[in-house]
């Protein structure tokens, strides 16, 4: 099987659809974002690799900040909607289609990703591979706490969508992910913080630190319904590394 091919055509397709539950849903979480990025990125103009960039979420906040970013990201469809965005708002990012493992020409003074660990075949190369890019620089992985990497996450996720499901809203995704793509996944079923941080110091980054996104999960919780603001939401963290 061929992972990279059947994840590139996962993520073409549901370029249209990821925004309505992965973008930014409120003034206040764009906000938190902004000051989370601000807290562990080098002052700006610096230069940032933000690889499996998807629609856009951590470049598009980057350039408003004042960053010269490049967009790395293996599906054209979800680039497309990026550079759509950027021209939009008048932002000048540079867009890069590629596997996560191959990095523009650098240096660059800091690499960022979000939820992209779980789905690479080789985790381990892609972060090597962004240490070369980036031999000075800083590393700042976001990522959250779901499946296998913590069961009772996992209850509340699925009692999240049950709700969902009663109150008609659509599905955060245009198909469920193939579960065959995810048994071929080294981090597929879940990725817990613990696996994070010796993935990174495996890939030639030292001295990792860990934080909680608590402002963003906050003003996440605020824009909810009622109902599902019970249930809270998924705990987002970031791991930094030199």
């Amino acid at each position: 099987m061929d992972v990279t091919d059947a994840v590139r055509r996962y993520w073409d397709a549901d370029a249209a659809t990821y925004d309505h539950s992965h973008g930014v849903g409120s003034s206040s979480e764009r906000a938190a974002w902004a000051a989370t990025l601000v807290r562990h990125l080098p002052p700006p103009p610096a230069r940032v690799l933000d690889v499996g960039a998807g629609t856009g979420f951590l470049s598009l906040a980057a350039a408003r900040l004042g960053y010269e970013v490049v967009a790395l990201d293996l599906s054209e469809g979800m680039l497309a909607r990026l550079s759509a965005a950027a021209e939009s708002e008048r932002l000048d990012i540079t867009a890069v289609t590629g596997p996560a493992h191959e990095a523009p020409d650098g240096p660059f003074d800091a690499v960022l990703q979000r939820h992209l660990l779980w789905m690479l075949p080789d985790p381990h190369r892609a972060l090597a591979a962004w240490r070369a890019a980036a031999p000075d620089g800083r590393l700042v992985v976001f990522e959250s706490v779901w499946g296998a990497a913590d069961r009772a996450q996992e209850h509340r996720a699925r009692a999240r969508e049950a709700l969902r499901r009663l109150r008609h809203v659509p599905s955060a995704h245009h198909a469920s992910h193939d579960s065959t793509i995810r048994d071929h996944l080294p981090f597929g079923q879940g990725i817990h913080p613990d696996t994070v941080i010796d993935a990174v110091v495996a890939g030639g980054w030292h001295a990792p630190c860990m934080e909680r996104l608590r402002d963003v999960e906050w003003a996440r919780l605020l824009a909810l319904p009622p109902a599902e603001r019970l249930l809270g939401v998924t705990p987002q963290y970031v791991v930094t590394a030199t």
